[in-house]
């Protein structure tokens, strides 16, 4: 299933858009957003697959949203621009646009579009496994922290989880706790090839040392760590899906 957002300020456009997605299969339709600054709100919640966005908006133009966006996300989601202009093709590509549709929207041509994000997202998870099974064939048995002080060499499979606190990593093993002066994307990182995975932007969690996954409220669930103190994690909604995949392989 492919993550949909519509991110369009003329309210009937925005509802004519959403209608025709809605008739494709495979699609879940995320909410939609009415300005630049609504859509980079919601994309933080919901990171969405594909962003269907019109290039003319308010304030922050569609273009300026998307560019945001790269600048922050390792791994950004595929946009398709939207306008009544066809000026501004050049604009969108400038982005890596995947396509450019013209309104008012046609049926068959939407569906090109979504046909290309199709392609586009199955290109991107061969090259993943590919560069995954290469990752895996190089992992390094040791991972040096270095706190400021003094340099400590851990071995990863050790490591229950990472939390981030402050300007610092938290790693914490059964009987230990080190700071580490590095981003918790930096230590990710490192830990390539091992069996570590985001449950939420604030943690780095060892698969391996996961007791139980605990139902909180409305929808969302807890890990519980078998460290000795039953430590839990949160998981956050847009990564629940990814992880039940990954514990069910």
């Amino acid at each position: 299933m492919i993550r949909v957002m519509v991110a369009e300020d003329e309210r009937l456009a925005r509802e004519e858009l959403i209608y025709l997605l809605q008739q494709e299969e495979g699609l879940v339709l995320c909410p939609s957003a009415e300005t630049g600054e609504q859509l980079l709100e919601l994309y933080e919640k919901y990171k969405p697959d594909v962003v269907f966005l019109d290039i003319q908006m308010p304030k922050m133009s569609g273009v300026h949203v998307a560019k945001e966006i790269f600048k922050k996300e390792k791994i950004p989601p595929l946009f398709i621009f939207t306008t009544a202009y066809d000026d501004y093709a050049v604009d969108a590509f400038e982005v890596e646009a995947v396509d450019y549709l013209l309104k008012p929207y046609d049926q068959e041509r939407l569906k090109q579009a979504i046909k290309r994000v199709v392609r586009r997202l199955n290109q991107e998870a061969a090259q993943k496994e590919k560069s995954r099974g290469s990752v895996n064939s190089k992992t390094k048995s040791k991972l040096l922290i270095d706190d400021g002080e003094r340099v400590v060499v851990l071995s990863p499979d050790t490591i229950c989880y990472a939390t981030r606190v402050e300007r610092v990593v938290e790693i914490h093993t059964k009987d230990e706790l080190f700071h580490g002066r590095m981003t918790l994307q930096e230590l990710e990182d490192r830990l390539k090839g091992y069996p570590f995975f985001r449950p939420h932007r604030s943690y780095l969690v060892n698969l391996d040392y996961i007791q139980e996954i605990k139902p909180w409220f409305n929808g969302a669930y807890n890990l519980i760590l078998k460290d000795g103190k039953e430590t839990s994690i949160p998981v956050s909604r847009h990564a629940q899906k990814k992880l039940f995949q990954i514990l069910e392989e």
